[in-house]
């Protein structure tokens, strides 16, 4: 990436940590305000209470901050990068931060996979998918890698692995690894300990390019994948479909155009991908289990 995108990409960052840290005093500013009324009203007349809990004596910046955006788009040129798709930009204000949605992918390959998306954990993440599929951003378009790592890796209109929309935004929810516990001063560390299960299979994961800088690239892992350095924030998991995901890894895979042997030689497409209210699409109860088979790796 050219120098000029770093730095304004750093200074992104920065704005949205300083929109963060205002979001978060106004908050204790609230709580505060509310303890102090509740300590108060017995001694205070009842206009000058009405007149706090109102908010009278907020300042110009707590008012301000109130309409705070809740995600940060960084914009991208086309310019830079032709395989860019300019489809304009989510909303910044009225996001939902709670609850799940679900993502409908209808392939060529079987029943659609059912994705229940994590809004309350990627609210960003989340409203750029479902805003994309408004869009059909995702329609028409190829999965083009089996990974090494067990996923498939789709969301990229162009299926050259740069492609995605004319914005960026942050990680919102890589997974952390559980601490080891520290071997008994007459014990030495154990050679060679597993790395953890971060991903697990059935989890849908935002691939950044480069990492952290998001667009519509995503991963499906059909296997658990083991690492002790996260490197995707996860959107979700798969509540449905995984009989699809399973055969759809089993595609035989040739070399890419940079020699990686990760390019399906039976093309993989996604007809349609939509994003709908928790409870949309169609689950099948086959295949609603996500969580890691002991040990599995195949």
């Amino acid at each position: 990436m050219a120098s000029s995108k770093d730095r304004q990409r750093k200074l992104a960052r920065a704005k949205y940590e300083r929109q963060q840290a205002r979001r978060a005093d106004r908050e204790r500013r609230r709580r505060r305000i509310s303890a102090g009324v509740g300590a108060t009203l017995a001694v205070l007349l009842v206009g000058l209470g009405g007149a706090w809990i109102g908010g009278a004596f907020d300042s110009e910046e707590s008012t301000e901050t109130t309409a705070t955006d809740v995600c940060l788009w960084t914009p991208l040129g086309t310019a830079s990068n032709p395989d860019l798709k300019d489809v304009g930009t989510p909303p910044t204000k009225d996001i939902p931060e709670s609850g799940t949605q679900t993502m409908t992918i209808s392939t060529d390959k079987g029943a659609p996979i059912v994705v229940e998306v994590d809004v309350a954990s990627s609210p960003c993440a989340a409203t750029s998918f479902s805003y994309l599929a408004g869009k059909k951003f995702f329609d028409n378009t190829e999965c083009h890698e089996l990974t090494a790592e067990g996923a498939l890796r789709c969301g990229d209109p162009t299926g050259s692995g740069q492609g995605g929309p004319t914005y960026s935004y942050y990680d919102e929810n890589l997974p952390v690894a559980p601490e080891q516990p520290s071997p008994a001063p007459s014990a030495s560390a154990a050679p060679g300990t597993p790395a953890p299960v971060l991903y697990p299979k059935g989890t849908v994961a935002v691939l950044g390019n480069p990492q952290g800088v998001n667009g519509s690239q995503f991963l499906i892992f059909h296997k658990d994948f083991a690492t002790a350095t996260p490197g995707y924030s996860i959107l979700g998991k798969v509540t449905g479909g995984l009989d699809t995901l399973a055969a759809i890894a089993k595609t035989e895979t040739v070399e890419n155009s940079g020699g990686d042997k990760v390019k399906p030689k039976d093309k993989i497409t996604i007809k349609t991908l939509t994003v709908g209210p928790a409870g949309a699409g169609t689950a099948p109860s086959a295949a609603a289990s996500v969580a890691p088979s002991a040990g599995a790796q195949s």
